[in-house]
């Protein structure tokens, strides 16, 4: 028999390497390769002549009650769920520190705890005092949820299995969660990996929605093994900046519905508040026209939220080196707009220092950005406000084209219903919103002609 080699897996990404070293390959985190028991190896086939249970198939139109979803009193937690709890799902919750991940969820637990239905929070990093504490600050002290402080699985499972299956389980964290089964502390790879296994198999058996809190690395992306977002339905990320209000939930993955919706709250005292117009909340503020503004129409799944884009140019008299802030959007398409503006438009960017900033704290990735992000641009270049009724957007080329992008008409009746007259955006637009007029431009020159020939 050959002799079992040693493995190393990396705490934080779950990579597998055959020799210890000091910097994961992959991730690039230092000390994170703890060594592991080798995994067994099987010289033989199955013998399937010994027995084996029978798989059953079904067809897709078999006849049987589907999974009814849930609501769970909170519209926009729903919304960003795809509509509700589906029975049966499990759903991964990350966020960072202090974002309000056990406040949105004990608000969602103690609305169905009202409805009639059964609630259960299970906490791994707080005592039940603690949450009792947080609970009675938000006003939710009455709520029938059932509330435990424990971190192993086999007995959350034993306490389970004896009664009544609930409606939902909230696992505040799986990194706190332990199994006598496997070996390592808690949080490592495998530890996570099989008490996630386990959760996820009981909610399955017996349709209970769960929700597992998850930590997240200094990057933002779901602390543990990769394979933890492949192995639940749903993965949402609790995000925004603790010195902003707003909190924005986003579905990065959902096997029952649309990906990146996203749910609005906004942070009070008696905990999150639901906002159910957020283009409200980020245009906050906008009283005067100011050089180097623009309105965006961003789109969110099939949510759209107007946001404001702005623009600083500060020329430096020496030889100094320019410098290019961004904050809310990529640095590199930003350095990409710039290069287009000089090249196609004859515009001097290079000799000047360049902060770009969306308003609220929102962060944006949607390429059609590109077009309000150029009018900002140029506008604090000419040092000419925009109109202050007006929205752009399209993505921009490197030839200078300004193409269509989707959902058009939705981010024009959006801007409409929020008093804007007027929308800039690619030509090839065909469908017309009342109240809304809309000036298709073809080419980057156009825009700069609509700003500068008139300064």
């Amino acid at each position: 028999m050959s002799k079992s080699k040693r493995r190393y897996v990396c705490q934080a990404c779950g990579s597998v390497a055959h020799r210890w070293q000091g910097q994961c390959p992959d991730c690039g985190e230092w000390n994170t390769l703890a060594e592991e028991a080798p995994a067994t190896v099987f010289s033989q086939k199955h013998d399937l002549s010994s027995g084996g249970g029978a798989v059953e198939f079904v067809p897709l139109d078999a006849p049987g009650q589907m999974p009814q979803r849930q609501g769970t009193g909170l519209a926009e937690l729903d919304r960003a769920l795809g509509g509700g709890l589906v029975p049966g799902s499990a759903i991964l919750m990350g966020g960072d520190p202090g974002i309000g991940k056990s406040t949105l969820l004990l608000q969602a637990a103690a609305k169905i705890a009202r409805q009639g239905r059964q609630a259960i929070y299970v906490s791994g990093e707080e005592a039940a005092g603690q949450v009792r504490l947080r609970a009675a600050r938000l006003g939710l002290a009455d709520a029938p949820i059932r509330l435990a402080a424990a971190t192993s699985v086999r007995d959350i499972l034993t306490t389970l299995n004896a009664m009544e299956a609930p409606a939902l389980l909230v696992i505040d964290s799986i990194q706190t969660m332990h199994s006598d089964q496997i070996e390592g502390a808690p949080g490592t790879v495998s530890q996570v990996r099989g008490c996630a296994f386990e959760l996820i198999r009981y909610a399955k058996e017996n349709g209970t929605a769960l929700v597992l809190v998850g930590h997240v690395t200094k990057d933002g992306s779901i602390a543990g093994p990769r394979v933890l977002a492949h192995m639940v339905d749903v993965v949402m990320s609790f995000e925004g900046e603790r010195s902003h209000q707003y909190r924005i939930l986003r579905a990065l993955k959902n096997r029952f519905g649309a990906v990146d919706e996203i749910g609005v709250f906004a942070m009070a005292g008696d905990g999150l508040e639901e906002v159910a117009n957020p283009s409200m909340l980020f245009l906050s503020g906008r009283e005067h026209p100011i050089a180097g503004s623009a309105v965006f129409p961003a789109l969110e799944g099939t949510r759209p939220v107007l946001v404001e884009v702005q623009a600083l140019i500060v020329r430096l008299q020496s030889g100094a080196t320019p410098r290019r802030a961004v904050v809310g959007w990529d640095s590199g398409r930003l350095a990409m707009l710039l290069a287009v503006l000089e090249s196609r438009c004859g515009l001097n960017y290079s000799s000047a220092e360049v902060y770009l900033n969306v308003a609220g704290g929102y962060r944006l990735t949607d390429p059609a950005a590109d077009l309000a992000v150029a009018a900002a641009l140029v506008s604090a270049l000419a040092d000419r406000p925009l109109s202050a009724q007006s929205a752009w957007f399209g993505e921009i080329s490197l030839a200078g084209e300004i193409r269509p992008v989707s959902h058009s008409s939705l981010r024009l009746r959006e801007a409409a219903k929020l008093g804007f007259s007027t929308g800039y955006g690619p030509a090839e637009l065909k469908d017309s919103v009342r109240g809304m007029k809309y000036e298709g431009l073809k080419m980057l020159p156009d825009l700069v002609d609509r700003i500068v020939a008139k300064a």
